[in-house]
C-alpha cells in the first residue's frame, strides 16, 4: 500500500468517526437584542406519526426572522422541546434550538 493510500484511508477513518458528533451538534446564539413576542400560529390538524414543532424567532443578519412551525416525524420514547430564547445575565439573550429529549 502506498503512502498516499495509507494517508487517505486514515483520513477517511477519522472523518467517519467524527460524523456521529456532527449530527448531534447544537447551535447556541447569545445576543443583546430581545426577540419579539411569539406569533400566534394556527396549528394544523394532527398528523399521525408526527409532532408539531412551533414557530420561533431566529437571529440572522443582525435581525430576528420568524421561522414558521412545521411537522417533524415523531420519535418513540422522545418528546419535542421547542426552540426558545432565555434572558441570561444583564440583557443577554440565549437561543437554544429545538431538539428531542428522552421521555
Amino acid at each position: 500500500m502506498s503512502i498516499k493510500t495509507t494517508v487517505l484511508c486514515v483520513a477517511m477513518g477519522v472523518a467517519a468517526g467524527l460524523m456521529p458528533g456532527i449530527g448531534s451538534a447544537r447551535t447556541y446564539v447569545d445576543i443583546e437584542v430581545a426577540p419579539p413576542a411569539l406569533r400566534e400560529e394556527v396549528v394544523p390538524a394532527a398528523r399521525r406519526g408526527y409532532v408539531w414543532a412551533p414557530g420561533y424567532w431566529n437571529y440572522r443578519g443582525h435581525r430576528h426572522v420568524w421561522v414558521r412551525g412545521h411537522w417533524v416525524r415523531a420519535r418513540h420514547g422522545y418528546h419535542w422541546v421547542p426552540g426558545h430564547w432565555d434572558e441570561r445575565g444583564n440583557h443577554r439573550w440565549h437561543f437554544t434550538a429545538g431538539r428531542w429529549d428522552r421521555d
